[in-house]
């Protein structure tokens, strides 16, 4: 797929995005959530909306793409997102004494992204070193990587096969999981007790190397 969502954590607020053209773009919601600490970030993102429309005769929603990400409820959702310059553009309308180490962040995540294209081995080594902080063993992380690799192989074949909504993967990634546990991937999640966490995060080394034999299988 031409897409793909991450959530980023930064000073512990989730910020969602996804890399869609080349580029990376944000949920303003959560970031308007994350300079303001409002209660209500999406009635505060409509207000400043109308307020910079009505001083600036700048529409801030141009800068805006609405995108699919997934909700609090696990579902995709429509919601607004802007790239790297839209964000610095949304910044500036905001006064808040987060807004600099943000802007730091934001150039960060760019750079590594630009970097990464360049030399995917770097890409894998970031995701490496996220596992470890979180405490996962090499064992399982070498699982883990070994089974990314085998899911784009898939998804690559998949493509090359005519498939490109979101719904057709996730179908086809439920057959998969359906042959291999007899469970569909939400009905997964709900025996783990988990939401809107990757579910591979949290199989046994055993789980993923069953999940990775069903989608080798499959390619």
């Amino acid at each position: 797929m031409n897409d793909v969502t991450k959530i980023s954590i930064f000073e512990g607020q989730q910020i969602r995005r996804i890399f869609l053209e080349k580029e990376w773009w944000f949920s303003v919601i959560d970031i308007v959530a994350f300079l303001t600490d409002s209660k209500n970030p999406r009635d505060y993102w409509h207000k400043m909306k109308i307020r910079e429309k009505d001083t600036t005769q700048v529409e801030l929603s141009t800068i805006c793409r609405q995108l699919k990400l997934t909700a609090l409820d696990g579902k995709k959702r429509i919601t607004d997102c802007a790239n790297t310059e839209g964000v610095f553009r949304i910044i500036q309308s905001i006064p808040s004494p987060k807004a600099e180490p943000f802007k730091l962040w934001l150039a960060k995540i760019a750079k590594e992204r630009i970097d990464e294209i360049e030399n995917p081995e770097l890409g894998m080594d970031r995701v490496k070193n996220i596992y470890e902080k979180k405490g996962y063993d090499k064992s399982w992380i070498d699982k883990r990587m070994r089974g990314i690799s085998v899911r784009h192989s898939l998804t690559d074949e998949w493509a090359e096969r005519g498939v490109k909504r979101s719904i057709d993967y996730a179908i086809l990634t439920n057959d998969i999981m359906q042959g291999a546990f007899d469970l569909k991937v939400q009905e997964y999640k709900q025996f783990k007790g988990i939401e809107r966490e990757n579910l591979r995060d949290h199989m046994t080394d055993l789980e993923l190397i069953i999940t990775m034999l069903g989608e080798a299988t499959t390619a």
